[in-house]
């Protein structure tokens, strides 16, 4: 009896949901060590073509849970009439903010990620009123 081994591939995933996987994990790791930490992932992944818009969160954390079966290309994006270089992708997320431990809003919405040069960048949030 002749028996043949070998080992299954397991799929790998593609890169966009790779690297939205690891943008939210990135940035709920940071939302736990605090304002600081948080507001330096947001300066280190805002998207280049918008480096010089990103916002003082102050005391403020973001925590994202992202709803990964959501995600999908949106190339009409176009933040003030620019479009970002880049592959660009929405997904819904579940937004959770604290403020010195104590949450202070939550909802759900979408965000925008885009792909460029192998990583995912997103744009910083900017609270209004």
């Amino acid at each position: 009896m002749l028996f043949a081994a070998g080992c299954a591939v397991a799929p790998t995933e593609p890169d966009p949901l790779r690297l939205s996987k690891q943008y939210f994990a990135d940035n709920n790791t940071a939302a736990a060590q605090g304002p600081h930490a948080q507001q330096e992932f947001f300066r280190r992944t805002q998207h280049p073509d918008f480096a010089g818009q990103a916002c003082d969160l102050g005391a403020t954390t973001v925590e994202l849970d992202p709803a990964l079966s959501t995600l999908r290309p949106d190339p009409g994006f176009a933040p003030d009439g620019i479009r970002p270089r880049g592959e660009i992708w929405i997904i819904g997320v579940e937004v959770t903010t604290r403020s010195d431990g104590s949450t202070t809003g939550h909802q759900i919405g979408s965000q925008h990620l885009v792909l460029v040069d192998d990583r995912m960048y997103g744009f910083a949030p900017c609270p209004t009123g």
